[in-house]
């Protein structure tokens, strides 16, 4: 949580503090970042930064929590707008096409998420994970129990399991495009969103015996 003096900061200054940091971790990962690039880019000392967050951990959690908010926010409405007529795997595909949009058109955000999902010091991605992985779940979560209230899932679903699916397939979608190396299946290296939903399409597919009722 930040300090008081964080939130006596004007919002015009602490906007651009998060989106300087949020530029240079997507660029360099977290623990990487330059905190010296970080000061100097947003128009403060680098000392103002320890009267803002108790500590580079506090300030990591902070930045991915903003970034991983934007981009649940976004995608609430987003999926708001979904048809719920339809059948379950239809309307995630629909979501999943949406993340794919949203990514492509969103570079910083993406370029967030990808610092989160690749750092590589233990304990910084042990913080910041689990800062996003709390936005995920607090749309997989509840909308998985409601379709299964609605009997597109069947009762004897795990949803914990088909969760877990989804919070993996989310970033994989999300960075295989931009990322090297990160899909050497489908070949999505590249793709545009429409390039994409072929795959999307496959993927449901394959976890579709998982949670499809019985006919």
């Amino acid at each position: 949580m930040p300090t008081s003096t964080w939130f006596r900061l004007n919002v015009a200054k602490r906007e651009r503090v998060l989106e300087v940091a949020m530029r240079e971790f997507g660029e360099h990962g977290y623990s990487t970042g330059s905190l010296n690039t970080i000061a100097r880019e947003a128009g403060i000392a680098k000392g103002s930064l320890f009267q803002y967050f108790s500590d580079k951990l506090e300030f990591f959690a902070f930045v991915c929590d903003e970034a991983s908010r934007s981009i649940r926010e976004e995608m609430e409405r987003r999926i708001a707008r979904l048809d719920l007529d339809q059948p379950f795997d239809e309307w995630l595909f629909d979501v999943l096409c949406d993340w794919t949009e949203y990514m492509a058109d969103h570079p910083l955000e993406r370029a967030v998420t990808a610092a989160t999902n690749f750092e590589l010091d233990n304990s910084v991605r042990s913080v910041i994970r689990e800062t996003a992985n709390q936005h995920y779940l607090q749309v997989i979560h509840p909308t998985l129990k409601l379709w299964q209230e609605h009997g597109d899932i069947r009762e004897d679903a795990d949803l914990d399991v088909l969760a877990t699916l989804i919070l993996t397939v989310l970033p994989f979608l999300a960075l295989a495009p931009y990322y090297d190396g990160l899909d050497p299946i489908h070949d999505l290296r590249g793709r545009t969103p429409a390039e994409q939903r072929p795959v999307i399409r496959q993927i449901i597919a394959g976890i579709k015996p998982m949670f499809a009722p019985a006919k």
